[in-house]
């Protein structure tokens, strides 16, 4: 194992090889990354006309946490307000706009939800609850199911219909209580916030087994679903396999894209199995690094 994967890791810990699976590309442009010198607040690509990926700037947080909004004929969701230092709601106001402008609409309402509840995934709220036909979902589990219709958390898949557009929401508790995944079955894309991505999967111990039953519950619903790609909320992982950034990094020079292919669901799954409740022996995989974490309250 290369040295500079033991600063992360004990010796000992498996270095998993990725699925043949060949990443897919979504993306025209370079995301923002700390490496170019100054760089906007924020950058926005589009997957189609009603499809938006924002990135937060490194240089405003080190998380550069990654957001969606989605429109339907009806409604635009918004997953995640970004973490702290973060001027979301400029950006995602200039985007409705231009939606409106260019459907020759004059409103559409906005719900501002989020991937989970952790600071940097909601730090944005604020700058939402004053904003009119705007609704902010609340932040735990509860407000969650309430809001989604999900009678059963975190068993049942719920339909959210933004108006000829029928997302699927699935819980995934593990990360964080209230955390939850959402396919759009148009673009096949699954956006998993912080239970996968390319960078370290944090679980705290105390909710190892919630972590392994959602996971098995994905690879279910993935089974039965087609997905083109898997999209979440960071990159903390280089191109080198294995090799992630040190925390709080501030440049991500040659990063690793953001979309991961359906196959590192299962991975994902198998790597799970294994005994991880020692905080500080994480499991290294080529795309992403399981990491075990101390006891969390949620």
């Amino acid at each position: 194992m290369p040295a500079t994967l033991l600063a992360g890791c004990l010796i000992g810990t498996p270095l998993v090889a990725a699925p043949a699976e060949p990443l897919p590309r979504l993306f025209a442009e370079r995301w923002i990354d700390g490496t170019q010198g100054a760089e906007p607040s924020a950058q926005v690509q589009a997957l189609d006309a009603d499809t938006f990926v924002i990135r937060q700037s490194i240089a405003t947080n080190f998380e550069a946490p990654f957001l969606y909004l989605l429109f339907g004929r009806d409604r635009v969701l918004l997953i995640d307000s970004g973490a702290e230092g973060g001027k979301i709601r400029p950006v995602v106001d200039g985007i409705i706009a231009d939606w409106l402008a260019a459907n020759k609409r004059q409103t559409i309402p906005l719900i501002v939800a989020h991937s989970h509840s952790h600071g940097d995934h909601v730090a944005g709220d604020a700058a939402f609850r004053d904003r009119p036909d705007t609704v902010v979902v609340g932040l735990k589990a509860a407000d969650v199911a309430s809001f989604f219709g999900i009678g059963n958390w975190p068993e049942q898949i719920a339909t959210f219909d933004l108006g000829g557009r029928a997302l699927r929401i699935l819980p995934t508790p593990g990360h964080q209580a209230a955390a939850i995944m959402v396919y759009d079955p148009r673009l096949k894309i699954l956006l998993s916030g912080d239970t996968l991505y390319p960078g370290r999967l944090y679980i705290p111990v105390n909710f190892l087994d919630d972590n392994r039953a959602s996971i098995d519950r994905l690879a279910a619903f993935a089974k039965r679903h087609p997905i083109r790609a898997v999209l979440g909320a960071h990159i903390e992982m280089t191109r080198t396999p294995g090799r992630d950034y040190g925390h709080e990094a501030l440049t991500h020079p040659d990063e690793h894209p953001l979309e991961l292919p359906a196959g590192t669901i299962a991975e994902l799954r198998t790597g799970l199995k294994a005994r991880l409740d020692n905080p500080d022996q994480p499991q290294v995989h080529n795309r992403f690094i399981i990491t075990p974490v101390p006891p969390r309250a949620e």
